[in-house]
C-alpha cells in the first residue's frame, strides 16, 4: 500500500521534475534564459497552449480526444474580428465568440453520442477541416486586423505585475479544477474514462456528460482565441494550425493518459509550461525551425510512449 502511494506521488511529481531539469539545462546552455524578461515572455507565450490544454484535459479524461481545437481557435478569432469590425461592442462580441466555440465543441459531442461515430478521432477530424474552411471563407483567407483597444488592452495589460493573459489562464484553470473535482459532472467524467460501460450501468448519463466535455473543450479554444487575437491585433484564419498537438502533449506530459480516468489541472499547466520552456529554449539556442519541429515531434512521441508503458505496467499490476 505504501509503495503504491509512493508510486502515485512520484508520478504526480514527474512533470514538475521534468520542467526543473529542462530549466536547469537551458540555464546552463544560455545566459539569456534565466532573466526576468525572458521568464515573463515564456509565461505569455505559454498562455494560449495552456488554455487549449485545459480543454483537451477534460476530453482526454473521458478517454477521448479533440483534434479540432486549433481550428475552433481560428474560426473563433475570425468571428470575433468580424463582429467588432461591424461595430459590435466587445461586451457582446466576446460572449458571442465564447458561445460559438462551445457550440462547435457541443457539435463534436453530439456527433459522438447521437450519431454514434466509432471514435472521437473521426468526428473531431471532420470538424477540424470544416471549422478551418469556414474561417478561411469568412476572412477571405487574410487576417482581419485593427481590433479595438477596448478589447485588446484588458488582455495585454498587467495586474500587480502579472500579465493579464496569465490571470486568464489562472481563472480558466480554477474553473476546470472546480468542474472536475468539485462537481458530480466531473466525477462522472472520470468514471466514464475509467470504464464507460461500468459508468453507464451505475447510472451515469454518459451521453450528456460527453457532450459537456466537448463543449467545455470548444469553450476553452474560443477563450484561447481571445488571448491570441488581442496579442496579434487580428483575427487570423490560420491561427491555431497544429495547436492541438502541443495541447495534447501538454496534457500527457502533465500526467494524464489517453486511456482516460486520470489527469489534473496542475499537471496540465506544468505540461504547457514545459512545452513553452522547450520552444523558448530552442529559440534562444538558435535551433532552426525545421529542427525544432523534429524535437517537438520527438517529445510528443516520447510522451505517448511513456503513457502506453505506464498503462501496460498498471495492467500488469
Amino acid at each position: 500500500m505504501a509503495s503504491e502511494k509512493a508510486r502515485r506521488w512520484l508520478a504526480q511529481l514527474a512533470p514538475l521534475l521534468g520542467l526543473l531539469i529542462l530549466s536547469v539545462i537551458l540555464t546552463i546552455s544560455s545566459p539569456h534564459f534565466l532573466t526576468a524578461d525572458n521568464l515573463v515572455n515564456v509565461l505569455r507565450q505559454s498562455t494560449v497552449n495552456a488554455i487549449l490544454a485545459l480543454g483537451q484535459l477534460v476530453v482526454i479524461i473521458t478517454a477521448g480526444i479533440d483534434l479540432s481545437i486549433g481550428s475552433i481557435l481560428g474560426v473563433s478569432s475570425v468571428a470575433l474580428a468580424i463582429l467588432m469590425r461591424e461595430g459590435i461592442h466587445p461586451i457582446v462580441a466576446v460572449p458571442a465568440t465564447l458561445a460559438l466555440g462551445a457550440l462547435i465543441g457541443l457539435l463534436n459531442g453530439l456527433l459522438l453520442t447521437r450519431l454514434r461515430l466509432p471514435h472521437p478521432f473521426i468526428s473531431t477530424l471532420g470538424t477540424m477541416n470544416v471549422a478551418r474552411g469556414a474561417a478561411m471563407i469568412l476572412a477571405s483567407g487574410v487576417p482581419i486586423s485593427g481590433l479595438p483597444d477596448g478589447f485588446r488592452d484588458p488582455f495585454n495589460g498587467e495586474l500587480f505585475g502579472i500579465p493579464a493573459a496569465v490571470i486568464v489562464v489562472g481563472f480558466a484553470g480554477l474553473s476546470v479544477h472546480v468542474l472536475l473535482r468539485r462537481t458530480v459532472h466531473g466525477r462522472d467524467l472520470f468514471a466514464i474514462g475509467g470504464n464507460r460501460e461500468a459508468a453507464r450501468l451505475a447510472g451515469v448519463p454518459v451521453g450528456s456528460r460527453l457532450e459537456l466535455a466537448y463543449a467545455v473543450c470548444g469553450l476553452m479554444a474560443a477563450l484561447a482565441s481571445l488571448v491570441l487575437a488581442a496579442r496579434m491585433n487580428s483575427g487570423f484564419p490560420l491561427a491555431g494550425t497544429g495547436a492541438e498537438l502541443d495541447a495534447i502533449a501538454a496534457v500527457i506530459i502533465g500526467g494524464a493518459t489517453f486511456f482516460g480516468g486520470v489527469g489534473t489541472v496542475s499537471g496540465t499547466l506544468i505540461g504547457a509550461l514545459f512545452m513553452g520552456v522547450l520552444r523558448n529554449g530552442l529559440n534562444l539556442l538558435n535551433v532552426s525551425a525545421y529542427w525544432q519541429m523534429i524535437v517537438i515531434g520527438v517529445v510528443i512521441v516520447a510522451a505517448v510512449v511513456v503513457d502506453v508503458l505506464r498503462a501496460r505496467k498498471g495492467d500488469s499490476n
